[in-house]
């Protein structure tokens, strides 16, 4: 019966695919004993020899050490726990060569100085606690002390970048970037005129709740006029200039003139930013949202039919 049967070291080499010299080693260190000697003193193993050197052959292609096998074949560990703290700590090099694979490439693309590659991997190793941090410093900058906090709730929120606990590589370059761009001295500026502008044109009963922006509704306006290839200085752009412009009459209380528009075109180029752009396109890849449409096209355009009708 094969349960009887003993194996010379050559013989469980060729059933288990384990070379002679590693069946020994194991044997040296007490993971695999042999089970009796030949009359020669050559060591012979029994069938369990084998089940115990496939699941030591198992144990170290997933990256276990040796002591630790000898315990779990020995059942003084349990093989589930072994494999739930192993799983764990694999986890987190894993998450640490994403880390690492994403700044390098960032690196690679953007053709970064040292200083600019530190930063970047100083950025990447940042906590939750310390990136929420981060993001909180920089809504503060732009949103604090504003008057109108209720209002901005929601801005805010969807303005907070999640990276997950296990994020793919294009999303810690997103972050990354994004990071960098909040940091921004500059950007900070021109987002917090951008809120600051916003907040202006709120009248009180806006003050509780978010508010359908400008922006938005010059898209809804501008968007199937972009689509019919209308030229701006057209007259036939001209009843789609006076619906927008007398929607934003009206969140400001103001009547629709020359001075309005002009007003109007500056806030539309202050929104119409690449940098805030590119704020939420990273936002979107790091919180796994589907890529925002960009508005540059509908500004672009909103902006030179105001111009031209400001004019004279």
């Amino acid at each position: 019966m094969d349960g009887d049967t003993l194996y010379s070291i050559g013989e469980l080499a060729r059933r288990t695919g384990l070379t002679v010299k590693t069946i020994r080693f194991y044997s040296d260190r007490g993971i695999v004993t042999p089970t009796n000697r030949s009359p020669a003193g050559y060591r012979l193993y029994d069938i369990d020899a084998v089940a115990r050197l496939d699941l030591v052959r198992t144990l170290r292609e997933l990256g276990l050490d040796l002591p630790t096998i000898r315990k779990v074949v020995d059942r003084e560990l349990s093989l589930p726990e072994v494999a739930a703290a192993h799983a764990e700590a694999l986890a987190v090099q894993i998450r640490v060569l994403r880390l690492r694979r994403a700044v390098l490439t960032a690196v690679a693309v953007r053709g970064s100085t040292p200083e600019e590659t530190k930063l970047m991997h100083q950025l990447a190793q940042l906590s939750e606690d310390e990136r929420r941090r981060l993001i909180g410093d920089f809504l503060d900058a732009v949103f604090g002390g504003l008057g109108a906090a209720p209002a901005f709730t929601g801005v805010m929120r969807s303005m907070t970048p999640e990276l997950p606990d296990n994020p793919e590589a294009e999303q810690v370059q997103a972050w990354v970037e994004l990071a960098e761009l909040s940091l921004d001295s500059d950007f900070r500026a021109a987002v917090r005129r951008m809120a600051e502008d916003q907040a202006a044109e709120m009248a009180p009963s806006d003050m509780m709740g978010p508010r359908r922006d400008i922006a938005a509704a010059v898209r809804d306006q501008v968007g199937p006029a972009l689509t019919a290839g209308i030229d701006p200085a057209s007259p036939e752009a001209d009843p789609i200039v006076a619906a927008f412009t007398a929607h934003y009459a009206h969140l400001l209380g103001r009547p629709d003139g020359i001075e309005l528009r002009r007003r109007l075109a500056t806030r539309l180029e202050s929104v119409n930013d690449p940098c805030r752009e590119r704020y939420f396109q990273l936002l979107a890849v790091i919180n796994g949202w589907p890529a925002p449409e960009s508005l540059a096209p509908v500004l672009d355009w909103s902006v030179r039919a105001l111009r031209i009708r400001t004019q004279r």
